[in-house]
């Protein structure tokens, strides 16, 4: 994992999801927001979106999975590679964030724990995928976070539902590197 992005998630442990314009508008004035990551847009505006994002200094992750028009297949990565000025992805296939990291982009692997098949299938994933951090959803799962944290060898980051700071503190004394919340509340804590 590169470094220098291991620090931003360690040193400002709220990431920011937005998942409309309002959403980016109100994150991309908040100065002590280093990372966002971008839940919505298409093929048409992604690269304007992260270019808003760009334009005041933060790390643009780009939901690859979530972008209307683009496919599930891994030429939607070189697409945002191409057409943007994204830092990186985030996917629930193990194939973009392999092709991710081909291309150079940081990688986020989102996971959603929903039972004990999903967390049993997380070790494959890695070892496929091999990206820089973990997302692990809903992120309101104290004791499924510390075995997430023993089970992997790269950061993790609690998703989902996380709405209080309680939740916040709950997940980052659990092992969580940063949290990604869609809550402009949460933000600000």
């Amino acid at each position: 994992m590169d470094q220098k992005f291991y620090d931003l998630l360690e040193s400002n442990p709220v990431i920011s999801a937005v998942k409309d314009m309002e959403g980016l508008k109100a994150c991309c004035a908040r100065e002590e927001i280093k990372v966002v990551f971008i839940l919505f847009g298409d093929i048409c505006n992604i690269g304007a979106i992260v270019d808003q994002v760009e334009q005041v200094d933060k790390v643009a992750m780009v939901h690859v999975d979530l972008i209307t028009g683009l496919s599930g297949k891994e030429v939607a990565v070189d697409f945002i590679k191409n057409n943007t000025a994204a830092d990186g992805i985030i996917s629930t296939k193990p194939a973009m964030i392999k092709r991710a990291r081909e291309l150079s982009l940081y990688t986020t692997l989102r996971v959603f724990v929903l039972d004990s098949m999903a967390f049993e299938n997380i070790e494959h994933q890695m070892a496929v995928a091999r990206p820089d951090t973990i997302e692990i959803l809903p992120g309101l799962m104290p004791k499924v976070i510390r075995r997430v944290c023993r089970l992997v060898k790269v950061p993790v980051i609690a998703g989902g539902l996380i709405s209080e700071k309680e939740d916040v503190v709950a997940a980052l004394s659990a092992g969580a590197i940063s949290v990604s919340t869609t809550n402009p509340n949460v933000w600000l804590m």
